[in-house]
């Protein structure tokens, strides 16, 4: 479980089936073993180094995020796990990808604002409503307005200077999220049976 708040900026050494990733902060109290999110999608962490980590990335890993897309040099988002004890800043994350997202936009609001606008698949549209949270390569944001299957989002200076979002172009895919809590909300309604 994370709470979608980035911890480090990491870069990519190695990719393919193993993913090899440059970082330090979020080895910190890393063991061989432990999860760590990495642009949004809950790896497990192997070959522990003082200045890395390598993930093996399952075929299903490879369908559903942007992870086989990284090349060599690529930024990626970084969080250990929430601790029980600890504040939840964002919204509950759980490394789950759904699907990814196209980026449409990425516009200068000024004062290091930023509008992010995203083409959600269609699968996913319904989960999502304004002011809700989204996880977009595994950072809790909150969803500024939604217009059919596109979705907007402003990017305060932190975020975007603290993420790979800097680095994203209109066109690059994005991991997507869906809160967990809207998904299971649509198995209870759907499971129930109408009155007569």
């Amino acid at each position: 479980m994370f709470t979608g708040i980035i911890e480090e900026l990491g870069t990519v050494r190695e990719t393919g089936a193993r993913l090899t990733i440059e970082c330090r902060s979020v080895l910190s109290d890393a063991t061989e073993g432990c999860s760590i999110s990495v642009n949004g999608v809950c790896l497990t962490a192997l070959d522990l180094q003082p200045d890395s980590f390598s993930a093996d990335l399952a075929p299903e890993t490879l369908s559903r995020s942007n992870l086989g897309a990284l090349l060599v040099g690529s930024r990626v988002n970084l969080e250990r796990p929430l601790l029980p004890s600890s504040r939840l800043s964002g919204h509950f994350v759980q490394g789950h990808v759904d699907g990814k997202a196209k980026i449409l936009g990425l516009d200068f609001l000024g004062d290091d604002n930023w509008w992010l606008r995203i083409r959600l698949p269609e699968n996913l549209e319904r989960y999502f409503v304004e002011k809700g949270s989204i996880a977009i390569d595994g950072i809790s944001l909150t969803i500024a307005a939604i217009s059919g299957p596109d979705v907007s989002i402003a990017i305060i200076p932190h975020t975007y200077q603290a993420t790979a979002l800097q680095f994203h172009k209109p066109g690059d895919l994005v991991n997507i999220e869906v809160d967990v809590i809207a998904k299971h909300v649509e198995k209870l309604l759907s499971a129930r049976v109408p009155r007569p």
